[in-house]
């Protein structure tokens, strides 16, 4: 690769800050800018912050633009209308709309000649592979996820937002005695949602309706409706202190049988001390797959991890890449 692959930042969270440092230690690639639709003081690595309403003087000086803002409310509406004028990469996570959102993207980025990419990150994304890749070796079976214990960042932005709440955490935590029947090969009929507990922990704003804000929580849809979810609202200071830690993780597994009698289990399993940060090298390795395809095979439209050869995530050429393989 001749040149630097030039990448953009649209949101300046702790997903976008991830991108900046992955972006930075990856040697094919050049980062751009950091754009924000808050008027940023500077970024940590000294790249130009710009404010979003002048994202389109950089049409031309940007290969490929990182979405990092929540899927709640954000990369529903950024989504189309940055992939009408860049090629974009985004980690929309809200499982069941992904359908309609992918639909969306790949009608936009068709009309305006551009590609997207969607839902991103390690789940949906990395997970999303495994359970492919299970189903298919084992197709007489059947596939677990487990998410957790960690934080979710898109189940934490959306109680952020809730109306009296300063701010917030909810960790996903699976419940042990589902997680050991699956590992053990026994397995289970419950469904994901009686498999998982979420506990979330709120700083209320003064003098905030603390009833408001828990009803609002467990009635949300797509994030808790259906879950036993307990809401615990304490102090800043507490928070501060006790809930700093952005740490995640889980396990797939495929329980499935090659005869009547002999049975196999297939576990992947990742533990993270930073969500954010491997959600983001998980973007910008795509961000490079997203390039490639683009720029360099011609492709057009919306595709999902499950469209992406893992070769065009490396930035090693196909043949130090069979090489690995000896």
């Amino acid at each position: 690769m001749a040149n630097k692959i030039r990448i953009g930042i649209c949101g300046y969270g702790n997903l976008g800050h991830g991108v900046e440092l992955a972006v930075n230690r990856a040697e094919d690639m050049e980062l751009v800018g950091v754009f924000s639709r808050r008027d940023l003081p500077g970024t940590a690595s000294g790249v130009p912050a710009i404010n979003l309403k002048h994202v389109l003087d950089y049409k031309d000086k940007i290969d490929v633009m990182i979405l990092c803002g929540g899927s709640a409310t954000d990369l529903m509406e950024q989504g189309p209308e940055l992939a009408q004028h860049f090629v974009t990469v985004d980690s929309f996570d809200t499982h069941p709309r992904i359908p309609e959102y992918f639909a969306k993207m790949d009608a936009v980025s068709k009309e305006h000649d551009t590609a997207s990419i969607i839902s991103v990150g390690w789940d949906p994304g990395l997970f999303s592979l495994l359970r492919v890749l299970g189903d298919s070796v084992l197709p007489e079976g059947k596939s677990y996820t487990f998410w957790g214990k960690g934080v979710s960042q898109g189940h934490s932005d959306a109680i952020r937002r809730i109306p009296g709440v300063k701010n917030g955490k909810q960790y996903t935590i699976p419940k042990e005695e589902y997680l050991e029947a699956v590992r053990s090969g026994k397995g289970t009929d419950a469904p994901g949602n009686e498999m998982h507990l979420r506990e979330c922990f709120v700083v209320p704003e003064e003098g905030a309706d603390l009833a408001a804000i828990e009803t609002a929580i467990k009635t949300m849809p797509n994030y808790f409706v259906g879950y036993e979810t307990i809401v615990h609202f304490i102090s800043e200071e507490e928070f501060k202190k006790n809930h700093s830690g952005i740490p995640h993780g889980g396990f797939v597994f495929r329980n499935g049988k090659t005869d009547d009698t002999t049975g196999h289990v297939m576990e992947f399993s990742l533990k993270l001390d930073s969500n954010p940060q491997f959600t983001s090298s998980v973007l910008t390795a795509f961000a490079r797959a997203m390039y490639r395809l683009y720029y360099e095979q011609g492709k057009r439209g919306a595709f999902t991890v499950l469209d992406i050869p893992f070769a065009l995530l490396s930035p090693k050429a196909p043949a130090d890449l069979r090489k690995s393989m000896l």
